[in-house]
Protein backbone atom coordinates (compact mmCIF):
# COMPACT_ATOMS: atom_id res chain seq x y z
CA UNK A 1 0.00 0.00 0.00
CA UNK A 2 2.85 2.43 0.79
CA UNK A 3 4.39 1.71 -2.60
CA UNK A 4 1.13 2.63 -4.34
CA UNK A 5 0.81 5.83 -2.28
CA UNK A 6 4.42 6.70 -3.08
CA UNK A 7 3.86 6.16 -6.78
CA UNK A 8 0.72 8.27 -6.73
CA UNK A 9 2.63 11.12 -5.08
CA UNK A 10 5.64 10.74 -7.35
CA UNK A 11 3.51 10.81 -10.47
CA UNK A 12 1.43 13.74 -9.26
CA UNK A 13 -1.80 11.76 -9.43
CA UNK A 14 -2.98 12.66 -5.95
CA UNK A 15 -4.99 15.61 -7.19
CA UNK A 16 -5.19 19.29 -6.32
CA UNK A 17 -5.07 18.78 -2.55
CA UNK A 18 -1.35 18.03 -2.80
CA UNK A 19 -0.55 20.54 -5.53
CA UNK A 20 1.48 23.65 -4.77
CA UNK A 21 -0.76 26.53 -3.78
CA UNK A 22 0.43 30.14 -4.21
CA UNK A 23 0.93 32.07 -1.00
CA UNK A 24 0.90 35.71 -0.01
CA UNK A 25 2.65 36.91 3.14
CA UNK A 26 2.42 39.92 5.39
CA UNK A 27 3.75 41.12 8.73
CA UNK A 28 1.39 42.83 11.11
CA UNK A 29 2.42 44.12 14.54
CA UNK A 30 4.90 41.36 15.33
CA UNK A 31 3.00 38.58 13.58
CA UNK A 32 3.78 36.84 10.29
CA UNK A 33 0.70 35.94 8.27
CA UNK A 34 0.50 33.56 5.31
CA UNK A 35 -2.49 33.37 2.99
CA UNK A 36 -2.80 30.18 0.92
CA UNK A 37 -4.51 31.28 -2.31
CA UNK A 38 -6.52 28.15 -3.12
CA UNK A 39 -8.31 28.21 -6.48
CA UNK A 40 -11.72 27.55 -4.89
CA UNK A 41 -11.65 30.82 -2.91
CA UNK A 42 -14.01 33.43 -4.35
CA UNK A 43 -12.95 37.02 -4.93
CA UNK A 44 -14.99 38.07 -1.86
CA UNK A 45 -13.24 35.42 0.25
CA UNK A 46 -9.80 36.50 -0.98
CA UNK A 47 -10.60 40.17 -0.30
CA UNK A 48 -11.72 39.30 3.22
CA UNK A 49 -8.66 37.15 3.93
CA UNK A 50 -6.35 39.87 2.54
CA UNK A 51 -8.02 42.39 4.83
CA UNK A 52 -7.58 40.01 7.78
CA UNK A 53 -3.87 39.66 7.02
CA UNK A 54 -3.25 43.43 6.79
CA UNK A 55 -5.58 44.94 9.40
CA UNK A 56 -5.20 44.26 13.13
CA UNK A 57 -8.90 44.78 13.91
CA UNK A 58 -9.99 42.45 11.12
CA UNK A 59 -7.47 39.82 12.25
CA UNK A 60 -8.77 40.01 15.82
CA UNK A 61 -12.31 39.24 14.61
CA UNK A 62 -11.06 35.75 13.74
CA UNK A 63 -7.95 35.17 15.89
CA UNK A 64 -7.07 36.82 19.18
CA UNK A 65 -4.05 34.83 20.39
CA UNK A 66 -0.37 35.68 20.35
CA UNK A 67 0.79 32.12 19.60
CA UNK A 68 0.30 30.20 16.37
CA UNK A 69 -3.11 30.23 14.70
CA UNK A 70 -4.80 28.89 11.57
CA UNK A 71 -8.01 29.13 9.58
CA UNK A 72 -9.22 26.00 7.77
CA UNK A 73 -11.97 25.82 5.15
CA UNK A 74 -13.78 23.01 3.33
CA UNK A 75 -13.22 23.55 -0.43
CA UNK A 76 -16.80 22.63 -1.31
CA UNK A 77 -18.30 24.94 1.30
CA UNK A 78 -15.97 27.92 1.07
CA UNK A 79 -15.18 30.55 3.68
CA UNK A 80 -17.99 33.09 3.25
CA UNK A 81 -21.54 32.55 2.08
CA UNK A 82 -24.36 35.09 2.39
CA UNK A 83 -21.82 37.61 3.74
CA UNK A 84 -20.93 35.51 6.79
CA UNK A 85 -18.32 32.85 7.57
CA UNK A 86 -19.65 29.34 6.93
CA UNK A 87 -20.12 27.01 9.90
CA UNK A 88 -17.42 24.59 8.77
CA UNK A 89 -14.75 27.31 8.58
CA UNK A 90 -12.60 27.09 11.70
CA UNK A 91 -10.30 29.79 13.09
CA UNK A 92 -8.28 28.59 16.04
CA UNK A 93 -5.26 29.87 17.91
CA UNK A 94 -2.98 29.93 20.90
CA UNK A 95 -0.82 26.94 19.92
CA UNK A 96 2.88 26.37 20.49
CA UNK A 97 3.60 25.56 16.83
CA UNK A 98 2.24 26.17 13.35
CA UNK A 99 1.77 22.41 12.89
CA UNK A 100 -0.41 22.14 16.01
CA UNK A 101 -2.54 25.11 14.95
CA UNK A 102 -3.04 23.72 11.44
CA UNK A 103 -3.88 20.24 12.73
CA UNK A 104 -6.47 21.60 15.18
CA UNK A 105 -8.07 23.87 12.57
CA UNK A 106 -8.23 21.03 10.04
CA UNK A 107 -9.72 18.61 12.59
CA UNK A 108 -12.41 21.10 13.62
CA UNK A 109 -13.26 21.96 10.03
CA UNK A 110 -13.38 18.32 8.90
CA UNK A 111 -15.70 17.51 11.82
CA UNK A 112 -18.05 20.35 10.84
CA UNK A 113 -18.09 20.00 7.04
CA UNK A 114 -21.08 18.38 5.34
CA UNK A 115 -19.04 16.20 2.99
CA UNK A 116 -16.91 16.68 -0.06
CA UNK A 117 -13.17 17.30 -0.06
CA UNK A 118 -11.13 17.45 3.13
CA UNK A 119 -10.52 20.85 4.65
CA UNK A 120 -7.42 22.90 3.87
CA UNK A 121 -5.62 25.70 5.70
CA UNK A 122 -6.21 29.10 4.10
CA UNK A 123 -4.50 31.37 6.64
CA UNK A 124 -1.66 30.87 9.10
CA UNK A 125 -0.55 33.33 11.78
CA UNK A 126 2.55 33.12 13.93
CA UNK A 127 5.13 35.28 15.62
CA UNK A 128 7.27 37.23 13.15
CA UNK A 129 10.79 35.84 13.04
Amino acid sequence: MRLVAGLVLALGLAGPALAEVPVETAKLKGQAITLHVHPFLTEQELQTLRLVMTNRQALELFITSKGFSAIAVAPGEGFIRDNAPVKSAVAIGDFASAEEAAAAALAGCDAARKGGEACVVVLEVGPAG
